[in-house]
């Protein structure tokens, strides 16, 4: 039977930067499992393929979430890349770190280790920050992940970024700082107009090395335990026979929220009650799996646009080829954007310390319109999103089935919580008011969603239910902590009560992160690695 010293589950955000850093040490042997296969698909490489990528069942768990109680009883379809990187090779490229307070709520809540001076040093170790470096004292610019500025600026992104500072939200320098509090243009995880993955960033570099063997259509279906302790993994490759492989130091979980909390219950690490539902015996009961799981919820606000030009135009004919060539020549233009341009952190109330919402911008509009579509409109047009940074309201990931090969229900619980309504409905009408504001009122033709007809409380609620969707952004169903629904021990990544078994992926996060969750997940990974190897 093959042996390694550690054995990574998932080449994802977290899975590519443990394989580098482990990797390392040349006395070490590790192994890579990846239920996903190459990633040579050209639209993963080029930015705006992400709306070709995002839905491809060839490259996705093609998930979606159980009915929402609180949204209509709506099915939302829940993207997760199955392909090396992870979900890092199907996003939206957006580099958000979130606020300092994030992380030292993470230290208050019994996470030591964990604050924001506890984790800045791994955030800059991680990244090369492009276009001039930026702060160095919170910046770092020889890490293996490449941050960029856009490079080719739209005019309405400027515009909405000037209504949001007259309508009292400053310019910030660098939302990545630690202070989100402002308006901006967001930086890219990309290198020279093409997507940087973390396969790109960190796994490819690990493999030249020669120590690390990467298993791609390899799909976990237990981590094998003697009494207490992990000592293997069962799985299988394609519809082949079932093969297992052994750790001689750790197995280490980095499947994503989704399905690190999956394995964990097929291999018997669980709520009791849920694993004798899918008929799984008790190996170690641990209620905390699968609970906790939170994710942002956003909602559209979009318009016609008059006066100036959009994407739309530039995504069909003529036009299209134009930009395929100017892609091609200087990786500029359509094809090098990213889903999001602009946007903006704020606080729906004047009295609370840090933001609460994070603000979306696109030079674009979408068929159908809904958060999620995106099939570009043929008119010109931009949209407006918004999504509450840290939701109150919390679901569950539960397997159905002993078999892994059948998909978990994920009941994020959308909306479940009224501070959760009330801060979104707040940043609904505060969109609209951005439509409303100079410079980008004159570019407004017409509000298309939700359209002037909406224009009560309930009216933007209905809104809200209708159309909001996820932002991809799980986190929290193996969290760190030491109270008794902790899953992970902060100061080692052990899971607890076994021996050999580790997490490092967004499952561990204890509390949402203000923003889009890639660079908190590639931090823990680069933390855990150290927690791992001393």
């Amino acid at each position: 039977m093959p042996e390694y010293d550690y054995i990574i589950v998932g080449a994802g955000a977290a899975g590519c930067v443990l394989a580098y850093r482990l990797g390392a040490d040349p006395s070490l042997k590790i192994a890579v499992l990846e239920a996903g296969g190459a990633d040579r698909n050209i639209m993963i490489k080029i930015p705006a393929g992400f709306s070709k990528t995002v839905h491809n069942p060839k490259l996705n768990w093609g998930y979606e979430t159980a009915p929402g109680p609180h949204i209509d009883n709506r099915r939302i379809a829940f993207p997760r890349g199955k392909v090396l990187g992870g979900s890092g090779s199907i996003n939206g490229h957006l580099y958000v770190r979130g606020q300092s307070a994030d992380y030292d709520m993470w230290a208050q809540l019994g996470c030591r280790g964990w604050s924001w001076d506890d984790v800045l040093p791994y955030f800059k170790r991680a990244e090369t920050r492009g276009n001039g470096g930026g702060d160095p004292s919170v910046r770092g610019n020889d890490g293996p992940l490449h941050i960029q500025d856009q490079r080719d600026p739209q005019p309405l992104s400027d515009a909405y970024i000037a209504a949001n500072a007259a309508l009292g939200l400053p310019r910030t320098p660098d939302y990545n700082s630690g202070n989100q509090e402002g308006t901006f243009l967001y930086q890219q995880m990309m290198k020279d107009g093409r997507r940087w993955s973390p396969a790109d960033a960190y796994l490819r570099p690990a493999i030249k090395r020669g120590n690390v063997h990467l298993i791609q259509h390899a799909l976990a279906e237990a981590v094998v335990l003697d009494g207490k302790r992990a000592t293997g993994v069962r799985y299988r490759v394609g519809n082949g026979e079932v093969q297992e492989i052994r750790a001689r130091r750790d197995v280490i979980l980095s499947g994503g929220s989704i399905n690190t909390p999956q394995l964990l219950q097929l291999s018997g690490i669980g709520d009791p009650d849920w694993l004798g539902d899918i008929g799984v015996q008790v190996q170690h009961a641990l209620p905390g799996v699968g609970r906790n799981l939170r994710d942002h919820y956003a909602v559209r606000v979009a318009a016609l646009v008059q006066g100036a030009g959009s994407l739309n135009e530039r995504s069909h004919g003529l036009r299209l080829v134009a930009e395929v060539i100017r892609y091609a020549l200087f990786r500029k233009g359509l094809l090098a954007q990213s889903p999001s341009h602009a946007g903006g952190y704020y606080k729906t109330r004047p009295e609370l310390e840090t933001p609460d919402m994070q603000l979306y911008f696109a030079p674009a509009s979408y068929a159908g319109g809904r958060y999620g579509a995106t099939d570009l409109d043929t008119r010109a047009g931009m949209t407006l999103g918004c999504a509450q940074l840290r939701p109150e309201s919390r679901g569950h990931l539960k397997a159905t089935s002993a078999d892994p090969r059948v998909k978990p229900e994920i009941q994020p619980n959308y909306l479940a919580d009224s501070i959760d309504r009330d801060a979104l409905l707040s940043a609904m009408k505060y969109m609209r008011r951005l439509l409303q504001t100079a410079p980008l009122a004159q570019f407004v033709a017409e509000e298309t969603l939700p359209g002037p007809g909406i224009v009560t409380d309930e009216d933007w609620m209905a809104h809200a239910r209708a159309t909001g969707s996820t932002t991809y952004h799980p986190i929290g169903s193996c969290k760190l902590g030491t109270d008794p629904m902790a899953v992970v021990d902060p100061l080692s990544m052990r899971v607890h009560g076994i021996a050999g078994l580790r997490v490092a992926d967004a499952s561990v996060m204890p509390t949402m992160v203000s923003g889009n969750t890639y660079a908190a997940t590639n931090m823990i990974a680069e933390k855990a690695a150290d927690l791992i190897l001393s």
